[in-house]
């Protein structure tokens, strides 16, 4: 695990509170954002082999489900405890993966880089113009010809406006209801 940064950014932590970090994968589990997760794999279209980053990986269930599509795995997230989490979670299930500490806003990573980036539930901790900022920051990492999968909650407006604002083609959103927590959305999206 390595932490990149140019310098130290605020951040929301996954469920909002880092106290709640005990508690974040039972919130996966009885949500059922597991089945989100595979859908948003699938979506991708992985055959294996795919580099894939995973922006807000959190405790690693996307890069999971992604590793077990043979896709070579990498997460980003600012906060070390989830990420120290996902390093023991994915090992124990046999997947290796580089998880770097680092924001969205601001991505380690050179131009490119990656076949397929995903994101989920994460968007909306970020505030007006990082929205931006995270999605520019996707679509350089992202080769030519890449996909973008994204999920994110509905009450917050589709961020399918605003990933296409950021230069994607973006299919129609689909939009999925999780058994707690409410609706997600669903985008998926090419650079063009």
């Amino acid at each position: 695990m390595t932490e990149t940064s140019s310098h130290e950014r605020d951040y929301l932590p996954g469920m909002g509170r880092h106290y709640l970090l005990p508690f974040y994968d039972l919130a996966h589990r009885v949500s059922g954002l597991g089945r989100v997760h595979e859908e948003m794999v699938a979506l991708a279209g992985l055959s294996g082999g795919e580099s894939v980053l995973d922006v807000g990986c959190g405790t690693g269930n996307l890069l999971r489900a992604a590793g077990k599509r043979g896709a070579v795995l990498t997460g980003v997230d600012p906060d070390l405890k989830m990420l120290a989490k996902a390093e023991r979670k994915l090992r124990r299930a046999g997947l290796r993966a580089r998880l770097d500490r680092g924001y969205a806003q601001e991505l380690p990573y050179p131009d490119g880089s990656f076949d397929r980036v995903f994101s989920s539930l994460m968007l909306h901790h970020l505030e007006g113009a990082s929205k931006g900022e995270m999605l520019a920051e996707v679509r350089r990492v992202l080769k030519p010809g890449g996909v973008f999968v994204l999920a994110d909650v509905v009450h917050h407006g589709h961020a399918g406006e605003h990933v296409a604002a950021a230069g994607f083609t973006v299919e129609p959103t689909r939009t999925r209801t999780l058994r707690v927590f409410g609706a997600v959305g669903i985008e998926v999206a090419t650079v063009h």
